[in-house]
C-alpha cells in the first residue's frame, strides 16, 4: 500500500513458497512480480510490495494464517471496499483494492508512492493541525455514514480488546511468552480492582452505545500521507461499533506521545522520577493538544449528530489505549521504567475519572 522509498523495508517471504501470490496477480491481469524491487513492510501479516511484469506497482498482503478470526479480518477488508464507493465516504481516502482471493486470504492494493506513515511524521513533529483536521474529517465522515443503508452485512461483533478475563488470570500459554516487564505490568493491572472494574464497565458502555461504521484499530501508523493528503489504511477490524473507540484511539496516540516522547528523557543520564515524568508530560500535552482540538473540530463538522456520552467514553478509550500501548512496549523490555509506570497511571486515571480529562484532551469543545 505504501511506497518502499518512504517506509522501512524488509526482505519478504520468498515467492516460491507462496505461488498463489503470482497466480492471483496473473488472474487480475497485472502480471507476476518481476522481483527487481520486491520488498516487504513491517507488520503482523506476510506482505509483498513491488512492480509486476505488467508495470503495475502493487502491495499484496496475506491475512493471518488461516484461523477463523483471520477469515473474518479478510472479509472486513473486502466489506469496507464495497462501501468505500458511497458518496458520503468520499473523504475516506485509501489505497484502491485491486483484487483478492478468499481461499489464500490474499488482498492486492495499489502501491501508493512517495508516502510516509503518520507515526513517522509525528515522531518528526510533522503531523500537525492540518493533518489532524483531515483525520477528523475522515473519521467523522465514516461515523456519519448511516449503517442501516449498507448494501452488505456488517460485522457487529465486539472488538477483541480489552479482554477483561485476563484481568483475573492470564492463560498459561500467554504467561509463558511474557517478558519480565509484561509480567510486572500484568501484576499491576490484576491487583488494581478499581481499574479492572472500570475496564469491565467500559466494555458494557461500549455494548450499549449507538452503532456506527468504525475502523476499530485507529492509530497514527494506520494513516499514510502523500502530497499533503491523508489516507486511512488497514481495515481488518472494520465493523459496526462504538465511535468512541476510534476517537479515543486518536486522542490516546497524542496522550501516549506526550508521556513516552518527553523531550530530553532519552538524553538524561539517570532514570526520571515519577514526578518529573508527569511534569514534563503535562507540558508536552499542552503543546500537542491543538492537534486533538483540530481533529475534534473537524470530526464534529463531519459528524454533527453525536450521543451525549461520546466524549466521556472516548476519554476512557484513550485511557485503555495508554495501557494497551504500554503492554506492547513492555513486550520489548526487561523491566518497567518510570515513564512506563506513569503512562499506565495516566491511563488508569482516564478510565476512572474520564470527566476530568475531557477538556484536557481537547474533546470538550462543541460546535
Amino acid at each position: 500500500m505504501t511506497d518502499t522509498s518512504a517506509l522501512h523495508r524488509f526482505d519478504p517471504l520468498a515467492l516460491d513458497a507462496v505461488p498463489e501470490v503470482d497466480a492471483l496477480l496473473e488472474r487480475l491481469g497485472l502480471g507476476a512480480f518481476d522481483g527487481a524491487d520486491l520488498t516487504a513492510h513491517i507488520g503482523r501479516n506476510d506482505n509483498w510490495a513491488g512492480t509486476t511484469r505488467g508495470g503495475a506497482r502493487v502491495f499484496v498482503k496475506r491475512v493471518g494464517d488461516g484461523s477463523g478470526e483471520d477469515l473474518r479480518r479478510f472479509r472486513r477488508i473486502v466489506t469496507f471496499d464495497l462501501l468505500a464507493t458511497r458518496p458520503e465516504l468520499a473523504d475516506v481516502r485509501g489505497p484502491r483494492l485491486l483484487g483478492y482471493d478468499i481461499a489464500s486470504r490474499l488482498v492486492v492494493f495499489e502501491l501508493l508512492t512517495g508516502v510516509s506513515s503518520g507515526a513517522e511524521l509525528a515522531a518528526e513533529d510533522d503531523f500537525g493541525e492540518d493533518l489532524c483536521h483531515q483525520a477528523g474529517r475522515i473519521v467523522g465522515a465514516l461515523h456519519a455514514c448511516r449503517p442501516e443503508l449498507s448494501p452488505v452485512n456488517m460485522d457487529g461483533s465486539p472488538p477483541p480488546l480489552p479482554v477483561v478475563s485476563t484481568l483475573d488470570a492470564v492463560p498459561l500459554p500467554m504467561f509463558q511468552a511474557l517478558s519480565a516487564a509484561e509480567v510486572e505490568l500484568w501484576g499491576i493491572l490484576q491487583s488494581d480492582t478499581a481499574m479492572a472494574d472500570a475496564l469491565r464497565d467500559l466494555r458494557r458502555a461500549e455494548d450499549a452505545a449507538p452503532r456506527r461504521l468504525c475502523h476499530c484499530d485507529l492509530r497514527l501508523d494506520q494513516f499514510l500521507v502523500g502530497d499533503g493528503l491523508l489516507h486511512l489504511t488497514d481495515w481488518e477490524e472494520f465493523r459496526l461499533g462504538d465511535p468512541a473507540r476510534d476517537i479515543g484511539g486518536f486522542a490516546g496516540e497524542w496522550l501516549y506521545r506526550a508521556i513516552l516522547g518527553i523531550p530530553g528523557a532519552a538524553e538524561d543520564g539517570g532514570e526520571l522520577t515519577h514526578a518529573e515524568v508527569l511534569a514534563r508530560g503535562v507540558r508536552e500535552l499542552d503543546r500537542l493538544r491543538p492537534n486533538i482540538l483540530a481533529f475534534w473540530r473537524a470530526y464534529r463538522e463531519a459528524c454533527p449528530e453525536i450521543d451525549d456520552g461520546l466524549a466521556t467514553r472516548a476519554v476512557r478509550f484513550a485511557g485503555w489505549h495508554m495501557i494497551d500501548r504500554g503492554l506492547a512496549r513492555a513486550a520489548q523490555n526487561a523491566r518497567l521504567g518510570a515513564v512506563d509506570r506513569a503512562a499506565a497511571g495516566i491511563g488508569r486515571n482516564a478510565l476512572l475519572e474520564p470527566e476530568r480529562f475531557v477538556t484536557t484532551l481537547g474533546l470538550g469543545e462543541t460546535l
